[in-house]
């Protein structure tokens, strides 16, 4: 669970839209079958995004939309899901299922997707099995400019503009899937990896989330408020 902190001193008694947001995950056909059908599809899709998900997105209206995961997130590696999709290389997703995930659905047509409906996206980094490095260049990649060697390997997959991501997921559920993590700890790696997420997009400002507490768990809570924050 991850929460995002809204300013709401100048709509004092206006619902912040975020909170009306989804949560997309590599969890059973919620994405392959669910979003994802491929451009060889028999099924009403718009390269390779089904139609009919698409209407009931746009229908509802959803503001914000996270992915890759929970759970999935902090095992994904993001180079695994760009370029041709013949190329990609495939995991196992070991935390639904131990199914075998092609990497059909990445970064590109996530935001083809974000583009579709008309809603902001909320990209969570994996930090559980991932590095630094990893998530550095994966924010260069999604919002730097084709200049840069992130950039400018997007723009040879086909994307030379920069997107925009609302939201960057530190990691996610860090006490327990995301890397069995102490507040404590995770608090320190929080400020570390933050430190290298770097702003790409003044236009677009991208916050920063850290990993929220679990059933309650106060001291979780009170830990990262008083120890995270940079």
């Amino acid at each position: 669970m991850h929460t995002i902190r809204v300013d709401v001193g100048a709509s004092k008694g206006r619902i912040a839209e975020a909170i009306y947001g989804h949560f997309a995950e590599h969890l059973g056909r919620g994405i392959y079958e669910g979003i994802w059908v491929g451009p060889q599809s028999s099924i009403p899709h718009i390269d390779g995004i089904r139609t009919d998900v698409v209407e009931a997105l746009k229908t509802i209206k959803v503001p914000v939309i996270r992915w890759p995961g929970g759970c999935f997130a902090d095992e994904y590696h993001w180079k695994d899901g760009i370029g041709p999709v013949e190329e990609r290389r495939a995991m196992v997703n070991s935390h639904w299922g131990q199914v075998l995930d092609d990497n059909h659905f990445g970064t590109h047509e996530f935001f083809c997707l974000c583009e579709l409906v008309g809603y902001e996206a909320y990209v969570a980094g994996n930090v559980g099995s991932g590095t630094v490095q990893e998530i550095t260049e994966w924010v260069e990649y999604m919002t730097g400019p084709e200049t840069s060697p992130m950039g400018a390997l997007r723009a040879r997959n086909g994307h030379p503009d920069p997107w925009a991501v609302k939201c960057f997921g530190v990691g996610n559920e860090s006490w327990g899937c995301g890397g069995s993590m102490r507040p404590e700890y995770y608090a320190d790696v929080y400020r570390r990896y933050q430190t290298f997420l770097h702003q790409y997009r003044p236009d677009h400002p991208m916050q920063k989330i850290a990993s929220g507490s679990h059933d309650g768990d106060i001291h979780w809570t009170e830990v990262l408020m008083r120890e995270a924050a940079a």
